[in-house]
């Protein structure tokens, strides 16, 4: 396979909202350059990159895929990334290693809530953009709306470069605004064209757009700016080197016209990318850390073959034949069989075959260059996030930033066959998918599995089944509930027992007070003289501490409450410590029936992201589920609505709020603080666990 230099290849993420034609798009650029043979389809499950079942089965993109194609002497490595909401965070670890974004808009949608995610992603590492207006061909296809909601939701800096000839059905070809001249499909489908002039009732729209790039592009040079003062305009030449600096920079964003599916528009859009988009070496350097997670001096190292090796490990995959690592190289150059090391893990790993990535296929090759994106399998401690480079020239590459867990369930395995096989499943599955979280909860005892959403959930247990066989039920999670008291309470704790010969006794008196919320426990020594031996005391605390694991109304554990020690008696020959521990146990159940012990339950910071139109309706729905509206903001065209809610009231929320939107709204939440559950529900809640036998009448030990 043909050494690509730094220059000549281009690294693109395709990103918008799902449904917008990304993987059709990435289908079409394959194929109209020769990458592909037959035009694959997404309905068909046909494409390159749509190849894992779950997403064939869906007619969706799950994970982000590679391809790469050849155009005009340059190299584009393509991550079609996922549009959907539950998995749109794969598209930013995707951009963090591209150094362009082709921004796919819906010509009938205009502009939606992914989309501009996406694109604050791609502001975030300060990429370069493009936004292609897709699907130019449909019923209600309207570019100039779509441009218009282009420049309102994402920037003003987005400035045509082609202009569509025809509308809905009849599109058939494109304008280039650049060169003055049509481009019109055979029809085929085969991506083929042919040149003409530009359509007599077209010219003028025509002038008029050439005339505003020509202006746009003016504004970010001021050397051009000046020309374009004096000449009136700007010759092709200064034209084409004031786009490309104007798009690297940000801005200027071009916007360009396709049919993914009928194959219209996409040389012209290869064109474009080769012609304008930045290759690693305009980007010029890397930027690293000289310590993990971001901490440490910044380095720089420039992208280039004779610098020392570095690579940032964005991507791993898992499938029946092992695990496949995903990196780009930064600097240097990459070899097979070439021991490197793992700067995060500090340690040696030998590489064997490196690959090039088409879909699911990976193809050898003997190095990967400066600027390049690979691929190698079966490393045993290499995983998403790591930096291999080179131990006399030290960086480290910052990972993106991987959402919170948005909804989780209880899981089970059904039979004692899945239970043993769950553990290796779901390790290899972590490995794969970094916004996958699987714990057990320490209060509750059950395992609980996380994702993105609910959709994300119902695919990992699809794989779990299908990939390494092992089924299991989900349930809602149990409310990670605690107690506490709203009275002091002055209380003894006395156990005495006599079995012949030696006995048993300890007897202690304690104050048991409120603390305020997150205080914890407290434990206050106020003895003084040797009415309880010093070397017994520890033993009370450890009594009662033992003892409020397990609360009085619904077997969680009491918390916020303070014990002042300040009395009791032992007996020389029968106290110990395990006597002293047993008083201190039933002085915690004699305080709990006198302090008015209560349920408190987690509050939970909810931020909602939708159109502003479903505020009101978002927001009514937040209130009925108790909870309290924080404030609100405003962003593009969403509305994000901020509030506390109760864990126990969004177990559900995620249909609803697809309900709500029709799909458009996102949301995240996380932990705040713990508060008392009203009365009413304070009572269902002690039912329930009575029920499911959490809470027992105390036995006398």
């Amino acid at each position: 396979m043909k050494v690509y230099e730094t220059k000549d290849i281009r690294n693109l993420g395709i990103v918008g909202h799902g449904d917008t034609g990304k993987t059709s798009l990435t289908e079409a650029m394959l194929f109209t350059a020769g990458a592909v043979q037959r035009l694959g389809r997404v309905d068909e499950g046909s494409t390159t990159t749509d190849y894992d079942e779950d997403e064939r089965a869906r007619k969706i993109t799950i994970h982000t895929s590679l391809a790469n194609l050849e155009w005009d002497g340059a190299k584009i490595n393509i991550l079609d990334t996922p549009g959907y909401n539950a998995f749109i965070y794969d598209a930013r670890a995707a951009l963090r290693v591209a150094d362009a974004a082709i921004v796919v808009v819906d010509a009938v949608s205009g502009v939606e809530v992914q989309t501009e995610k996406a694109w604050s992603y791609a502001d975030e590492y300060g990429l370069a953009r493009f936004v292609v207006i897709n699907k130019l061909d449909r019923d209600r296809a309207d570019f100039q709306r779509a441009l218009a909601s282009v420049n309102e939701s994402l920037t003003r800096t987005a400035v045509p470069f082609q202009l569509p000839i025809g509308t809905e059905h009849d599109f058939r070809g494109v304008i280039d605004l650049i060169k003055m001249r049509a481009f019109t499909s055979t029809g085929d489908g085969s991506g083929k064209f042919t040149e003409g002039d530009i359509p007599g009732d077209m010219q003028g729209d025509a002038d008029k757009a050439r005339e505003a790039l020509i202006e746009m592009v003016a504004e970010n040079d001021e050397t051009l700016m000046e020309k374009f003062f004096e000449a009136g305009t700007l010759t092709e030449d200064e034209l084409t080197s004031g786009i490309k600096k104007g798009i690297q920079s940000g801005g200027l964003v071009p916007v360009l016209c396709a049919s993914a599916t009928h194959n219209i528009g996409i040389a012209q859009l290869l064109n474009a990318i080769v012609g304008f988009g930045p290759s690693p070496a305009d980007i010029g350097v890397a930027k690293g850390t000289s310590a993990e997670d971001g901490a440490g001096d910044e380095i720089e190292r420039k992208i280039s073959d004779s610098e020392p090796y570095s690579a940032f490990v964005f991507k791993t995959v898992v499938d029946q034949f092992g695990k496949i690592t995903i990196f780009r190289v930064y600097s240097g150059v990459i070899k097979a069989d070439a021991t490197v090391y793992n700067i995060t893990k500090n340690s040696q790993e030998r590489l064997g075959p490196v690959h090039v990535i088409q879909g699911k296929a990976l193809t050898k090759v003997n190095e990967i260059h400066a600027g390049d994106i690979g691929a190698v399998t079966k490393l045993k401690d290499t995983s998403t996030g790591d930096t291999f480079c080179d131990k006399a020239a030290p960086i480290y590459y910052r990972q993106a930033i991987i959402p919170t867990p948005a909804i989780s369930f209880a899981l089970e395995p059904k039979s004692r066959n899945d239970e043993d096989k769950l553990s290796a499943a779901i390790h290899k599955m972590l490995d794969e998918d970094l916004a996958m979280r699987f714990e057990r909860d320490p209060q509750t005892k059950q395992f609980l599995l996380s994702g993105t959403g609910q959709q994300h959930v119902e695919i990992i247990i699809d794989k779990l089944k299908k990939r390494y066989g092992v089924e299991v039920t989900l349930h809602p999670p149990r409310i990670p509930y605690k107690e506490t008291i709203r009275k002091s309470a002055e209380v003894q704790g006395r156990h005495k027992k006599q079995t012949g010969g030696r006995g048993q006794f300890g007897d202690c008196k304690c104050i048991f007070s409120p603390l305020p919320r997150g205080a914890g426990f407290e434990w206050v020594d106020k003895i003084f003289g040797g009415s309880v031996p010093q070397n017994f005391r520890p033993a009370i605390e450890k009594g009662i501490h033992e003892a409020a694991s397990r609360g009085p109304l619904t077997g969680s554990p009491v918390v916020d409450f303070r014990v002042e020690l300040i009395d009791g008696s032992y007996h020389d020959v029968d106290s110990d410590e395990l006597s002293f521990k047993m008083a201190g146990r039933k002085a915690f159940r004699a305080a709990m029936e006198k302090a008015n012990p209560v349920i408190l339950e987690p509050i939970m910071t909810v931020e909602v992201v939708a159109p502003q139109e479903f505020s009101g309706d978002l927001m009514g729905d937040l209130n009925s589920r108790r909870g309290r509206i924080q404030g609100m903001d405003t962003r593009g065209n969403n509305q994000i609505v901020k509030a506390k809610v109760p864990m126990a009231e969004m177990l559900n929320y995620q249909p609803t709020l697809n309900s709500i939107t029709g799909g458009r709204g996102s949301y995240t939440m996380e932990f705040d603080h713990f508060d008392e559950v009203p009365a009413q529900i304070a009572q269902k809640v002690i039912a329930e666990a009575v029920a499911e036998g959490r809470v027992h009448a105390h036995e006398e030990e």
